[in-house]
């Protein structure tokens, strides 16, 4: 299956790459540093890790988290070199397999505008790397790609959504067309691939929300430097 791309005024994407700091990724954007979607959202989940990581063991934890980036990299790079009509890459059954998972579903997308950009939201003050914008099903969506051990239930997935809803109003802000819906799409372990369609209206106030907090939460990390360090 051949994809066709919709050409964009590219340079309104930001020329940038991602640096850490105080442990958090930013992103240069014209002078100001924009924090990540996935820092932002991820800011606040230190007590439901800590308690994963106590309930396995730490080196099964760290184990477990380097495969899980591993998988869902290999898949990723599967997924955009199919969609770009590329020689596959990787050899490996697992990712292989959850490809074909969720192939069928990669199949309903067309009219490639972005895939694997990074795009920033001055409303926002956010940043961050979408997975792909297209159209699925005859809708521009924004179309993020997850990988996961086992079947996700939708209370599970709520910062998904939200993540999507961040690069939706990104791609609105920075081309002006409007985004139809988001769209995530899951390969799973277990056998199973989900999708889930939503409408970003629904998620705008929580992740507005989520961002408030995560600069109310930096600007006490960085107080209280301030006054450790006096």
């Amino acid at each position: 299956m051949a994809f066709e791309f919709v050409k964009l005024d590219e340079s309104k994407l930001p020329k940038t790459k991602g640096k850490r700091i105080d442990g958090f990724r930013f992103y240069d954007i014209e002078g100001h540093n924009y924090p990540s979607v996935t820092t932002v959202l991820g800011y606040n989940t230190g007590d439901g890790i800590k308690k994963w990581r106590e309930s396995i063991g730490e080196d099964v934890a760290n184990y477990e988290m380097r495969r899980a980036a591993a998988r869902g990299k290999a898949t990723h790079n599967l997924i955009e070199q199919y969609i770009k009509s590329e020689t596959p890459s990787e050899r490996a059954v697992l990712p292989l397999g959850l490809f074909r998972l969720i192939k069928p579903y990669v199949d309903k997308i067309t009219n490639v505008h972005l895939l694997e950009a990074i795009m920033y939201s001055k409303q926002l003050t956010l940043a961050g790397q979408v997975d792909c914008v297209a159209e699925y099903e005859g809708k521009l969506s924004v179309i993020d790609f997850k990988t996961s051990n086992k079947f996700k239930q939708e209370d599970w997935v709520q910062g998904y959504f939200q993540q999507c809803t961040a690069y939706a109003i990104m791609y609105e802000e920075l081309f002006g067309t409007p985004i139809e819906q988001i769209v995530v799409l899951i390969a799973c372990e277990d056998g199973t691939a989900q999708t889930y369609i939503k409408e970003k209206k629904d998620f705008i106030e929580p992740l507005k929300e989520q961002i408030a907090g995560f600069y109310k939460y930096y600007e006490e990390l960085n107080k209280d430097k301030i006054t450790s360090q006096s």
